[in-house]
């Protein structure tokens, strides 16, 4: 049987990984605008700095966690 290489093994797991934080971070987004009686795109639209760092604040959280739940994953 063929070994996968462990830097081929690695770049899989970053490429899903990205694609995962994001598919989160979207979803995550997605949610938390529904939750809150503004519409976010039109305030960040609108240069609402407030906002922004919500946004920031809530994909940190998610790719921390994410972060965490993968590389915990693979060990």
């Amino acid at each position: 049987m063929h070994e996968i290489p462990p830097i081929l093994l690695n770049f899989i797991y970053v490429i899903f990984g990205g694609l995962l934080t994001l598919l989160f971070m979207k979803l995550g987004c997605s949610i938390f605008n529904r939750m809150v009686c503004f519409n976010i795109s039109e305030e960040l639209a609108k240069g609402n700095v407030a906002v922004g760092l919500m946004v920031m604040g809530l994909f940190i959280g998610i790719g921390v966690a994410l972060g965490l739940v993968i590389g915990l994953g693979l060990g």
